[in-house]
């Protein structure tokens, strides 16, 4: 196989003549030659290309050269549907590959004939848009091959009327289901195991391995190949799901199911609706206790006299309903779904009341309308080693951002992939002509007051050189939200007509859509802004970041693993702190050369990167970039008067 891949990733290659913007990259072809050799070999690789190598055509030619099942997990579902609607075909017709492939998404992607059917009979509908959005679902649902909610735009993906018309793992009827020979989830899957490729998220691949639900467990034992693209994302999305998690939300909706069960098949058994309404104040009331959102250890629950309380009750309240639901469960399917449910919510709840084990961290998410109880392990190393052992097939981890100085121990270490192999190559990118790295003078501390303020008081000469065409990447809302609302004063005050966009005012999709065809247009993001978004062109010339991405010392699950490290003597800031930290700066970092033609200004405005012991190995891991800390070349340098030096 590795002369095939060599040739098409040379000068005469079907994908130059194929695909308009293949360029041959020795990364690149160096690259797929290594995934070729791991998946020949049943090898694990582990593998940091940088932004421009074309990771995607890298692992994709020789996966589908190779022949054998292959799964394909991605971060997002966007980058999910990006894979199945262009990259993979545009490469399977360049190789003329006879490869099926096939789209596998969680099963809240699909519409349910049968809750469908249930929300136009119940007509529970909070607004006149969930009537309007329902009559456009249903008529969907009669014309689609797939039943995939992203099939249907004149829809929102975030409508609450999908929650009533799609199932859940806990809702699902299975084979009882009177529309089980319709199923859309179930036609994705048998078509995901008749595939070649399957492409599934990162999600979808844990909840499944998990849970058994989703259809993956099933390709798995038949798959050659998996391959991890957007790897970085891993550990936490492992974590989430080696973990466990109660919400007051999944009680709510047990209780609502119940009642609508109950009003079609047990109408004369009247203590069942009042133990739904007893179960619905006890969830609600839990939620209640707190009056701030975030996260918390289990342990400072104690502070909150009513906690202790109200978590009893609640207890006794999913006792009740259980009980009364055994005693009707016979009568419908849908009453037996809904005791398994809470037999399931029960045991749950009995479990998280008994204390920490060694090895996990107990911890509260409290949402603004929502409470979370949640079991994390501190380490998932050996877990996911044991869901990937023994098992003889490729298994291929890939990402812009996964080592730290070309060093890979952090992720390794978290992963459980102490033994696989690994591999990096630069972006392709001229970062010493195409970028500079800026960090401003004389801005105090992170954690002083007034912080935001100067760093936006800094960014302004920036944004005016660029003549917008900025993103400003925060660590925080709360500093996002407040950034804000200077600018917004300094745009009115200075006359400037560069659009001004804060995170939340559309999906990530539409603002970025619009963000592009501004073309001068000043974006304000957190979380969501610093990974898996590519702007090329003049359109993105700044990336101004607030702070290094150091994760909040007070977060739960970090506070624990910390202190796990501090026993076993080890140095938790330098050993997973920091690393941590460069990964995410590296990600945001990357939203601003896209293109080998694209050309801007990296504004850094933590004084730590400069300041501290540890900031050389900061600034080290990023692109090798000219430095400044002189305002007047970082401006020059949009018009192409100043050269930079090393800060």
């Amino acid at each position: 196989m590795t002369a095939e891949v060599e040739r098409f990733f040379s000068e005469q290659s079907p994908l130059a003549t194929e695909v308009a913007s293949f360029r041959p990259r020795a990364q690149q072809r160096e690259m797929a030659l290594a995934v070729a050799e791991a998946i020949r070999d049943n090898a694990i690789l582990v593998v940091e290309a940088g932004t421009g190598t074309g990771k995607t055509f890298a692992y994709l030619v020789p996966a589908l050269l190779n022949g054998g099942k292959v799964i394909i997990s991605t971060g997002t579902k966007n980058l999910q549907d990006q894979l199945f609607q262009k990259d993979l075909p545009m490469v399977r017709d360049a190789l003329k590959a006879p490869v099926s492939v096939a789209l596998l998404k969680g099963r809240a992607n699909y519409v349910c004939h049968y809750h469908l059917q249930r929300a136009q009979s119940d007509g529970l509908f909070k607004t006149r848009e969930d009537i309007k959005h329902l009559g456009k679902i249903k008529q969907y649902a009669k014309v689609s091959d797939t039943g995939d909610k992203s099939g249907l735009a004149d829809v929102p993906e975030n409508a609450p009327i999908w929650m009533q018309v799609t199932s859940t793992r806990d809702n699902c009827l299975g084979q009882e289901c009177p529309s089980h020979k319709d199923c859309f989830v179930l036609k994705a899957r048998s078509e995901a195991m008749k595939a070649d490729i399957v492409v599934v998220n990162h999600h979808l691949f844990f909840a499944d391995v998990m849970l058994r639900d989703e259809g993956v467990a099933e390709l798995l034992p038949a798959c050659n190949t998996v391959i991890f693209d957007e790897a970085h994302q891993l550990p936490e999305t492992a974590s989430l799901f080696f973990g466990e998690s109660l919400s007051t939300t999944l009680l709510l909706e047990l209780a609502t199911d119940t009642r609508i069960e109950t009003a079609a098949a047990a109408k004369d058994f009247a203590p069942l609706p009042k133990a739904c309404d007893e179960l619905d104040k006890a969830a609600r009331d839990l939620r209640l206790v707190f009056k701030k959102e975030g996260r918390m250890p289990a342990a400072a629950t104690q502070s909150f006299d009513g906690f202790a309380p109200a978590l009893k009750t609640l207890g006794e309240k999913i006792a009740q309903l259980n009980g009364l639901l055994e005693k009707q469960a016979e009568r419908s399917e849908g009453l037996e779904n809904c005791w398994q449910r809470a037999q399931g919510l029960a045991q749950q709840l009995v479990k998280w009341q008994k204390g920490d084990e060694p090895d996990q961290v107990r911890w509260l998410e409290i949402f603004h309308h929502s409470l979370q109880l949640n079991t994390t392990p501190l380490s998932i190393a050996e877990i996911f080693e044991r869901q990937i052992g023994g098992s003889a097939r490729a298994w291929i981890f890939t990402s812009a951002t996964l080592a730290v100085k070309q060093d890979f121990s952090l992720y390794q270490g978290e992963m459980g992939l102490l033994n696989a192999k690994t591999a990096r190559w630069d972006s392709p990118f001229n970062y010493a002509e195409q970028a500079l790295l800026y960090v401003p003078q004389n801005l105090p501390e992170p954690n002083s007051e007034g912080y935001t303020e100067a760093v936006v008081q800094a960014a302004l000469p920036l944004i005016e050189a660029s003549k917008g065409r900025a993103f400003l990447l925060f660590t925080s809302l709360r500093a996002m939200g407040r950034a804000h609302e200077i600018l917004q004063a300094e745009f009115d005050r200075r006359g400037w007509d560069y659009p001004l966009m804060l995170q939340g005012e559309g999906s990530r999709n539409e603002m970025l859509a619009r963000f592009r065809s501004h073309g001068n247009a000043v974006l304000l993001g957190s979380q969501s802004f610093w990974e898996g978004v590519d702007v090329r062109g003049e359109a993105l010339s700044l990336v101004i970041i607030d702070k290094l991405p150091f994760a909040p010392p007070d977060d739960p699950v970090l506070a624990a693993r910390i202190e796990q490290m501090k026993k076993q003597g080890r140095n938790a800031f330098m050993e997973y702190q920091l690393p941590r930290a460069i990964i995410a700066l590296k990600q945001g970092a990357g939203r601003l050369i896209r293109d080998e033609t694209d050309r801007g200004v990296l504004m850094i405005c933590d004084p730590r990167i400069i300041g501290k012991h540890y900031g050389k190995r900061i600034w080290q891991s990023l692109p090798p970039m000219k430095r400044t800390r002189d305002e007047a070349v970082a401006v020059g340098f949009f018009n192409g008067s100043a050269c930079a030096g090393k800060a």
